[in-house]
């Protein structure tokens, strides 16, 4: 196999992967753009029907042995492995694979990603992405203005996701203070307390969420108690439930007390593209720092992760000398210096396929993804309401439905969502709230359509009809 060495040309227009069709719950529209079609698989299932194994054993008999004496060459390495492991995928293209915030990434952006992987900047010096870090800087920029629209020089970061961003935040914080003492609610994302705990922090002050978003009298009581300094983490768009804290008044409290706010909008920071439902995250420009995940309602393959401050002076505390990568003679030339933008050195260019997205979609085509794909929450939970056979949990905030089979105990829940995934007919998550277990359904694919819903819901009726009959699932 050869190496090409020239640059390639700009990748072609790909294809759609499925004909453009009316997005669902909106009859009279159409999608903005070819372009807004996810990446086709060859999957006909949301997942395999199997048990869970270390490795499946098909996939096991295509890598053996991993590493053989001699190659099977470029063609049957490729075939091999890649049908084996699209045979044995979780596809989230599917509209009955939702778990997860794992999102069907659009053709355009995977597009985009194959040529980033094909030109291979490296985002550590700019001796290695001349072209890719100018790119990023734009980006970065835009993305953090569109947080923070009132402030002169807002920036962000490229992440690989929450957890880095994060990371990110509370590093930031601690530098800016000295050891921050952390709050959050319990709803919070599992990647404060780690962060808190990398970094040598105490670990974080958990305040109720008694109705699923965070309790401001207990949030105003800590604030009051607490020895300063103090960083409040908020959540746009919690991982069990999808529900957004009162980030306004959140941002008050902070203000009267004199703690610091972040924000975890991974989840819902995109709904800022959206006219009809960015007013669910009023606030988010009082924070001093926020995270924001576009491969999830964005549509990138993973990873897309931003953390953006209101100004760039913010991040100054991340500069790193390494004098083969940002030598002081070629900083005071001029030459951009790099490694100030990440913790991590070698860096992917994922500011690619965020840009090409953004420039083929605009802001109306990523408000049209993001308003049919809660059309579509909102019309199963609809649909939940009218089935006498299911309970729903609440509305949906952005795109996740729990919900429950009536009179199921959590242990029938459990056996429900393990067997529709061990039969490969729905990938469905689960979510502990309210003293009960539910199925959670995190739908992110705008094509969903209401019969893909009617038969998520059916099969879950048949189980829990069969189970209660005494018929127990293998």
């Amino acid at each position: 196999m050869h190496t090409r060495r020239t640059p390639p040309p700009c990748p072609p227009r790909p294809s759609p992967a499925r004909p453009p069709a009316p997005p669902p719950c909106a009859p009279s529209s159409t999608p903005s753009s070819p372009h807004c079609t996810t990446a086709p698989t060859a999957a006909t299932a949301p997942s395999p029907q199997a048990d869970p194994t270390p490795s499946p054993p098909g996939l096991r008999t295509a890598t053996h042995p991993v590493i053989p004496d001699h190659g099977t060459g470029p063609h049957d390495a490729l075939r091999t492995l890649i049908n084996a492991l699209t045979e044995g995928a979780a596809d989230p293209a599917h509209p009955l694979c939702a778990a997860h915030l794992h999102t069907p990434p659009l053709a355009l952006a995977a597009a985009a990603d194959l040529a980033a992987s094909a030109l291979n900047p490296s985002m550590d010096s700019w001796d290695q992405a001349p072209a890719a870090s100018a790119l990023e800087a734009d980006i970065t920029a835009a993305l953090a203005t569109e947080i923070y629209p009132h402030q002169p020089s807002p920036d962000a970061l490229i992440t690989t996701g929450g957890t880095e961003a994060n990371q990110l935040a509370l590093l930031l914080a601690r530098e800016r203070n000295g050891p921050v003492q952390t709050i959050c609610a319990a709803n919070a994302h599992h990647s404060i307390t780690r962060a808190a705990w990398l970094l040598g922090l105490p670990a974080p002050v958990v305040i109720p969420a008694p109705t699923g978003v965070m309790d401001l009298a207990a949030l105003d009581y800590a604030l009051t108690e607490l020895h300063r300094p103090l960083l409040v983490t908020a959540t746009a768009g919690t991982t069990d439930t999808g529900q957004i804290d009162p980030l306004a008044d959140i941002a008050d409290l902070c203000t009267t007390h004199g703690a610091e706010l972040h924000i975890d909008a991974a989840y819902g920071g995109p709904l800022l593209f959206s006219p009809t439902h960015r007013g669910k995250v009023h606030g988010l420009d009082r924070a001093h720092s926020v995270t924001l995940d576009l491969h999830k309602l964005g549509w990138q393959p993973a990873p897309a992760g931003i953390l953006a401050t209101p100004d760039r002076t913010h991040l100054d505390t991340l500069h790193h000398h390494a004098p083969y990568l940002n030598a002081d003679d070629d900083t005071e030339a001029g030459l951009p210096d790099l490694l100030g933008r990440s913790l991590r050195t070698t860096r992917r260019p994922d500011a690619l396929k965020i840009a090409v997205t953004l420039k083929a979609l605009g802001r109306t085509g990523l408000a049209d993804l993001i308003d049919h794909t809660i059309a579509a929450a909102h019309h199963l939970a609809d649909l939940i309401a009218k089935t006498p056979t299911l309970d729903l949990y609440d509305r949906p905030t952005i795109s996740t439905v729990l919900f429950r089979p009536t009179d199921a105990d959590d242990n029938t829940v459990a056996t429900i969502r393990r067997t529709l995934l061990t039969r490969g007919h729905a990938v469905l998550g689960r979510a502990h709230t309210d003293n009960r277990l539910w199925l959670k359904a995190t739908l992110l694919n705008p094509h969903t359509t209401p019969d893909n819903l009617r038969t998520l819901l059916d099969l879950v009726n048949q189980l829990a009809n069969d189970l209660a009959e005494g018929n127990t699932p293998r």
